[in-house]
């Protein structure tokens, strides 16, 4: 008989055992789903493509955001880790995958890039308290891993956000967006453990988005652009692109 419930992680814990393996996990029992969903780098993903979000580059442009020490969550093959650490950002780039990370890594060695160091693993768990990517971070990007977080995991990020993110720093976030020309789940949070599964990602408002992340202060949030397959950015429209500034003190 095990009556080892006692503090929020091990509620937590206990939740994340409600949904499937694979696509569903954001732990290190989904690495062996994304490795293979990595394998053939061939395949017509639209992130697969060795360009930067273009949010991430109207950001840098704009000069509303500035070089600085930069996590990535969900770096996948390197491509938005890359163009920051190219524009003078110290990176820590976070994936389970290892597939993923060989050709991340593949890459920034022939782009030659130094100020960028790549992890294996759960991002709550490399980011915890004490551990070497605690923080505090400038910039916290993420594109396209929070839509793959079960509804119990936002009060990690959230915590991880809150952990990590320097005073004044900056969160940029793309995830699935709901209503027409989106993508991803919109059934109720409820329905989600009721089905076992995320069903491929779940889709967000920009309500959710905000009542979410409303303890930060919202920069901007739209629409991403469309890009073509000849423009030199990524850019897809079923996508939200979020910037929020966290509070100059802690």
């Amino acid at each position: 008989m095990d009556r080892n419930v006692t503090t929020t992680d091990d509620v937590l814990a206990l939740m994340d055992g409600l949904f499937a393996p694979g696509a569903d996990r954001w732990t290190a029992g989904g690495a062996a789903w994304w490795d293979d969903f990595y394998a053939d780098r061939s395949k017509p993903v639209p992130f697969f493509v060795d360009k930067p979000d273009e949010n991430l580059d109207a950001y840098l442009r704009q000069g509303l955001i500035t070089p600085g020490r930069a996590l990535e969550l969900g770096c996948g093959p390197g491509r938005n880790a890359l163009h920051l650490a190219s524009l003078g950002f110290d990176v820590d780039a976070v994936d389970l995958s290892p597939g993923a990370l060989a050709w991340a890594r593949e890459r920034a060695e022939e782009a030659g890039a130094r100020d960028i160091r790549f992890h294996r693993g759960d991002a709550f768990a490399l980011t915890a308290a004490g551990a070497a990517l605690d923080g505090p971070y400038d910039l916290i990007y993420d594109s396209g891993c929070f839509h793959h977080l079960p509804p119990h995991r936002r009060i990690s990020y959230l915590a991880l956000l809150e952990r990590c993110l320097a005073p004044g720093g900056h969160f940029a976030l793309t995830c699935f967006a709901a209503g027409e020309g989106g993508m991803g789940s919109e059934l109720p949070d409820a329905e989600l453990y009721r089905a076992g599964g995320l069903q491929g990602g779940l889709a967000y408002s920009p309500e959710a988005l905000r009542q979410i992340f409303s303890g930060l202060t919202e920069i901007e949030l739209r629409r991403m652009n469309d890009e073509g397959p000849q423009a030199p950015l990524f850019g897809e429209s079923f996508l939200w692109t979020a910037l929020f500034r966290a509070p100059a003190r802690k």
